[in-house]
């Protein structure tokens, strides 16, 4: 797991330092994949499949703006003021990794600012709650507990969940919940912790494309997400790079 955490920071690193004016999110999935596949891994997205939609076309989720998740990459070159959320995943040595960020392309109003800070401090409030001996339920709370007070929408349909062997697996980690609830947190366990929060309503829709899931009132959304491992002596960031 460290392994495929480690190689996944360092594409979402490379990923960061290309996002500007006039790259087109089909250039970034371009880039992602060979860096990937550099690495001796396998893209996680690219032809995953989920009942009722066709399988996955791309190496990355590229949502822009409005677009919450599973955002499929094109060849529209990127504006000033773009909001974008990166999410990608790769398996390596037998095991899974996922992360994501949200950046704005050039100019940012304090107000979408103030989304992607919140976005991500409850991300990593949520992560220092997922101690061996806590509930799934403390996680959500922690990251539900950053965003209220800030007026943001938490969106619920889409949630963390386990990950290992297996890209998503048990328990579903929501981003909203009540301490002391849900399944307990043992050493051992990997999760990826991943809110996703709006200016607007929690509420969402899914595109003709079965895939693009954006919100149902057309506001901006953010996304940060970490695969962590809990272990006894903490909680371990697993898709940050050494140092």
């Amino acid at each position: 797991m460290r392994s495929s955490g480690r190689r996944l920071a360092e594409v979402g690193a490379r990923l960061s330092e290309i996002i500007a004016v006039g790259i087109s999110t089909a250039d970034v999935d371009q880039l992602a994949d060979e860096l990937i596949r550099g690495m001796g891994a396998v893209p996680a997205f690219k032809g995953y499949a989920v009942e009722g939609a066709p399988p996955f076309p791309a190496t990355i989720c590229a949502s822009l703006n409005a677009q919450v998740v599973h955002g499929i990459p094109n060849s529209v070159p990127l504006v000033d003021g773009d909001l974008i959320s990166i999410d990608m995943g790769l398996h390596f040595g037998g095991y899974y990794a996922d992360h994501a960020f949200s950046v704005v392309v050039g100019t940012v109003s304090p107000k979408v600012q103030s989304l992607l800070d919140v976005t991500e401090q409850s991300l990593y409030d949520g992560i220092s709650a997922a101690q061996a001996g806590q509930r799934i339920g403390d996680i959500g709370h922690a990251i539900e507990s950053v965003i209220r007070p800030n007026g943001f929408g938490i969106v619920r349909q889409y949630v963390g969940h386990g990950i290992g062997r297996a890209l998503h697996e048990r328990p579903s980690v929501p981003n909203y919940g009540k301490p002391n609830t849900g399944d307990l947190l043992k050493p051992g366990m990997c999760l990826a912790i991943e809110p996703m929060v709006t200016l607007g309503t929690w509420k969402t829709k899914t595109l003709n494309d079965l895939w693009t899931v954006v919100t149902a009132d057309g506001s901006l959304s953010a996304h940060f997400e970490h695969t962590i491992a809990i272990t006894p002596n903490g909680t371990e960031i697993l898709t940050v790079l050494d140092g």
